[in-house]
């Protein structure tokens, strides 16, 4: 039987589409009055479509379940309820040695994870720690050993949080399923995880070992989508690290096609690429990491990369904040890098250095 000779494919049509239709709200603004306007129409529209706006609030209810004690630190189990019914797993790493209260990182995970347990350094189950190896995904880990009371939550559809569906390895996400039912409910994943990232946010600044005002966010690949998001729309985050998640929409998602769900918002690309997203954090300090074989860059590297880099960078040079993002290219893969993400959290996270946005 003869191939298909696929001559009509609808691809090439979707990217005119993209560029005759993209970005109504991309960050364009000359004036630094002009930015509060723009700000305040993106986040609404960002709310709308994530259907973050649908969310239901609800008594966190927190429980610790279980402490264990490590050398350095002390681990917590926590459960918090983020919507009726819905409850947010998370482990506490509490420096051990520091009177409190502490600085805080929230340190969102992304796939290949085992949700929460790669980010604070679970080595004893095997598959954790081939992925700890691989993409250095401790960095949970790292930051409590810094200083830090880290918060290690695991987003809807890993970890303790998986789906039926994906049960079959604890490095399986949920995303596809989680989807799947929400998008037809007007709801998305990146929605959920931003909405649960917030209340973890509400979480933390309800206890005494924390410090309210000093809360810093940073993630790898998904997490890094989690810390962007997050951080986009919820100034409590001062300092946010991303890793391994800022380039051009329409390279690597439209056209790379194969990445996951939880990237697809209806209608996204019609209002924002990802540095507009982006642009919402100034002038709150922003580290970007990049690293130059990352191959979810896109067809085109840094390529892909550098032009959302120029748009977040425009928002911060007009609110003379050019100093708040730093872009950190480091020669590897799809990788946490971390060299200057712990200076830089600490920097910014510092007392007396911390400015309203």
């Amino acid at each position: 039987m003869p191939k298909p000779c696929k001559k009509f494919q609808t691809h090439r049509h979707l990217q005119k589409r993209w560029s005759r239709i993209g970005r109504k709200l991309a960050f364009s603004c000359s004036r630094r009055q002009e930015v509060v306007q723009w700000r305040s129409r993106t986040i609404r529209k960002l709310k709308q479509l994530t259907g973050y706006n649908t969310m239901l609030s609800a008594s966190l209810a927190p429980r610790i379940t279980e402490e264990k004690i490590f050398k350095g630190y002390t681990r917590q189990r926590i459960e918090i309820q983020t919507e009726p019914g819905v409850v947010m797993t998370v482990y506490a790493l509490i420096p051990k040695d520091l009177p409190g209260p502490h600085q805080v990182v929230i340190a969102p995970h992304g796939h290949s994870s085992g949700g929460k347990l790669a980010v604070a350094g679970c080595r004893e189950i095997p598959e954790i720690a081939a992925t700890i190896v691989e993409k250095n995904y401790d960095y949970g880990l790292q930051f409590v050993r810094e200083g830090f009371m880290v918060f290690c939550p695991d987003a809807r559809g890993f970890g303790e949080r998986q789906e039926e569906a994906a049960k079959e390895s604890i490095l399986e996400p949920s995303c596809r399923w989680l989807s799947n039912m929400a998008l037809p409910l007007g709801q998305t994943v990146t929605g959920m995880w931003t909405w649960d990232l917030h209340r973890l946010i509400d979480y933390v600044q309800s206890r005494k070992d924390c410090i309210p005002d000093h809360i810093g966010c940073a993630g790898l690949s998904g997490g890094g989508l989690q810390t962007l998001w997050a951080s986009a729309l919820d100034t409590r985050i001062r300092c946010a690290v991303i890793s391994g998640y800022l380039y051009g929409y329409k390279e690597s998602l439209l056209d790379s096609h194969t990445n996951c769900s939880c990237n697809y918002i209806p209608h996204l690309y019609e209002y924002v690429d990802m540095g507009d997203i982006a642009a919402l954090i100034a002038p709150r300090p922003l580290l970007v990491e990049t690293g130059t074989k990352d191959l979810l860059n896109g067809a085109s590297g840094l390529g892909n990369v550098r032009p959302q880099i120029r748009t977040t960078r425009k928002a911060y040079r007009l609110l003379n904040a050019n100093r708040m993002l730093k872009h950190d290219i480091f020669d590897g893969d799809h990788r946490w890098h971390g060299v200057h993400a712990i200076p830089w959290m600490k920097h910014h996270l510092d007392q007396n250095k911390i400015s309203t946005s």
